[in-house]
């Protein structure tokens, strides 16, 4: 039992498509999403850092590059079905969890396994690193769907993926990451010209107000 089953699987995530059954103009992999996360993390992690909050930056990469690892195994299913119910999101956690420990104990050397039981493990926690990637998550989600709202791409659910990922986004808004990319970078987004930019800028609109609303 060596390393060489993790390793050939990392092709696995390549062949992984996300947001499955819809139409889209640009496709995007499982493993170019843990990527773009793991860059949109570190800098997140700069900010916290340059706000002067102590970031493990070890914790924030291993989260980040290994957060959809699992998705080898089951695949990446809708984020409707996804969260349909508590119930269902347990199951397949659930799930997820069980091939995850028993890929560990049967492909991983024994002098690494705890290492790959905490890189392959529930990432969004409560600490800072698993908070930053939450955020960063739903920040390349955020991106993905504007990247086909902006080319013109008809099917709602991306105008749906946007407002569910700005609305975590803003569960977060205490953080100094996120209260920079509110306030630089998504009005920098927005200002990009598309034909629906004004119906996206309300949606934002709305969101923000009723998070303010809510504080």
């Amino acid at each position: 039992m060596g390393m060489n089953q993790f390793l050939q699987s990392l092709s696995d995530l390549e062949t992984i498509n996300r947001a499955p059954g819809y139409f889209k103009f640009e496709q995007h992999s499982v493993a170019a999403h843990s990527f773009k996360v793991a860059e949109v993390a570190q800098f997140l992690g700069d900010v916290e850092e340059q706000a002067g909050h102590a970031v493990n930056w070890r914790l924030v990469y291993e989260k980040a590059l290994n957060h959809d690892y699992t998705e080898r195994f089951i695949g990446d299913i809708k984020t409707p079905v996804k969260y349909a119910t508590p119930e269902l999101r347990h199951m397949l956690a659930d799930v997820e969890t069980s091939l995850t420990a028993n890929f560990i104990e049967n492909e991983i050397p024994k002098q690494f396994q705890a290492a790959y039981t905490r890189r392959l493990g529930e990432g969004k926690d409560d600490t800072l690193e698993g908070q930053i990637l939450s955020v960063a998550d739903k920040v390349d989600l955020l991106y993905e769907s504007f990247g086909e709202i902006q080319k013109g791409n008809p099917e709602p659910v991306y105008t749906e993926i946007y407002r569910e990922s700005l609305s975590t986004i803003l569960t977060f808004k205490q953080l100094d990451c996120v209260k920079y990319f509110l306030a630089e970078v998504l009005p920098e987004m927005l200002a990009a010209d598309f034909s629906d930019r004004q119906k996206l800028a309300q949606l934002t609109d709305e969101l923000l107000q009723q998070q303010e609303a809510q504080a």
